[in-house]
């Protein structure tokens, strides 16, 4: 029996699509083993957001050729598409698939024998136009259930259409068939995911189904606990989703909405379908509606022009705005972008100062957010993830909390009442009740 490893960099998307590609594998009698078991076949699933993603792609490289210098390396993923030629020059790596070719390992590769010189089999991103279902399942607590792929939108900083082609779905017919399926299993939480998951809908070409249908549609399967949006755009989180999940059985109160700027000549300049105004009001609904909601953004700080004014106009914005966390990026130059071609780059350093701003700015949020929640009860979902004699998990809002380790606790729903907040800022609470069978 063959041994082949996985690694996954980026998104949750790719780590649906590694899990759905293992089971492939373990169908055809491999067996899915760690890194460090000394595989026969290494399949590296990268992303290629940011300029660091790249040089992770080629120290993970460099680990597996020590871990077997005999073992067969492929790269796969949003890297291997958009520069296919320059990983096939890293040393070890034997060969390197596209975006429609990631699916089709074993077709393709025959056997996975060591070649005398690297295999790039990479199409054209336009060939990538079939949805491939996916997700994760016994990889983590949570599975990542896909059902949106590629983006038809055009924003200055991103390679991502670039690396998965158009907007496309899955139906929902399918989509129930895969959520059906993991009920099935002992899986507490779903977390739905894709590139632009509110542009759902797109089949052949054409718009069929809508975001919230889906979302409703899923609302109705039984044996799912709990079901989460990984990210939405602003422009397309429309308020009947909002209303939706604010009655909703299974989905829980957090939305990851993506603002990136808080200056509106910035968002132009991204282009961006959106001002902040529409942002500012898509907050005021959910808190409205939700108000325990945790609200996570996105914001990159650096784009090209962006003056001190621009970014502080930013900043003024998100500290006004009632949110729970950022999740903070410094912008890098990524080529075939048109933010590449823009005038009045910021020096490095001040991307790395006002990066250093928002992230401080982040944790007072998080703080004020987490200490807003306590004395309430919440159910939270324990998590294979001890540390010290301590076990974390996170709450139906995403409050990331803590209790003293016990493996009956793993991969269960539990109501606590959160208490106050640790050293390392996370939340304690009250003893979960536990329920002991008699033998």
């Amino acid at each position: 029996m063959r041994k082949v490893a996985f690694y996954t960099l980026g998104c949750k998307l790719n780590f649906s699509e590694t899990s759905t590609i293992a089971r492939g594998f373990q169908d055809k009698g491999y067996a899915k083993v760690n890194f460090t078991d000394e595989p026969d076949i290494f399949i590296i699933n990268t992303c290629s957001v940011t300029e660091n993603a790249d040089k992770k792609c080629k120290k993970i490289v460099k680990e597996a050729n020590k871990i077997n210098p005999n073992g067969y390396v492929a790269i796969i993923g949003c890297y291997a598409q958009l520069k296919p030629k320059e990983i096939s020059e890293i040393p070890g790596v034997d060969a390197v698939l596209g975006a429609a070719e990631k699916f089709r390992l074993h077709e393709l590769l025959d056997g996975f024998v060591k070649p005398e010189q690297t295999q790039v089999i990479a199409s054209e991103i336009q060939e990538a136009k079939a949805f491939n279902n996916a997700y994760s399942i016994n990889d983590r607590t949570r599975t990542f259930l896909k059902v949106q792929d590629g983006c038809n939108y055009h924003c200055a900083f991103c390679t991502i259409p670039l690396a998965r082609g158009k907007s496309r779905s899955d139906t929902i017919e399918n989509i129930l068939k895969s959520a059906h399926e993991i009920a099935a299993t002992d899986v507490k939480e779903v977390v739905l995911t894709g590139v632009n998951i509110g542009d759902f809908g797109i089949q052949e070409g054409k718009r069929k189904e809508r975001f919230v249908d889906l979302v409703k549609a899923l609302d109705e399967v039984e044996g799912i606990e709990r079901l989460r949006i990984s990210s939405i755009e602003p422009n397309l989180l429309t308020n009947e989703i909002i209303e939706f999940v604010s009655q909703s059985k299974r989905f829980v109160p957090h939305f990851h909405i993506p603002l990136q700027s808080g200056n509106n000549k910035t968002l132009r300049k991204m282009r961006r379908r959106y001002l902040r105004e529409l942002y500012e009001e898509r907050v005021a609904k959910i808190r409205q509606l939700m108000p325990n909601c945790c609200i996570g953004v996105d914001v990159i700080v650096g784009f090209p022009g962006e003056t001190e004014e621009n970014f502080l106009d930013t900043y003024n914005f998100l500290n006004e705005l009632d949110i729970s966390y950022l999740h903070v990026f410094t912008y890098s130059e990524r080529a075939n972008t048109a933010a590449t071609e823009m005038e009045n780059p910021v020096p490095l350093k001040v991307r790395q100062q006002r990066s250093k701003m928002l992230r401080i700015l982040s944790d007072k949020k998080r703080r004020a957010f987490y200490e807003s929640q306590i004395d309430t009860t919440h159910t939270v979902l324990f998590e294979d993830d001890v540390e010290e004699g301590m076990m974390h998990g996170f709450t139906e809002n995403y409050v990331r909390v803590t209790a003293k380790y016990d493996p009956l606790l793993i991969n269960e729903l539990k109501t606590v009442t959160l208490t106050q907040i640790n050293e390392k800022g996370t939340v304690e609470v009250t003893e979960p009740e536990l329920i002991y069978e008699e033998h």
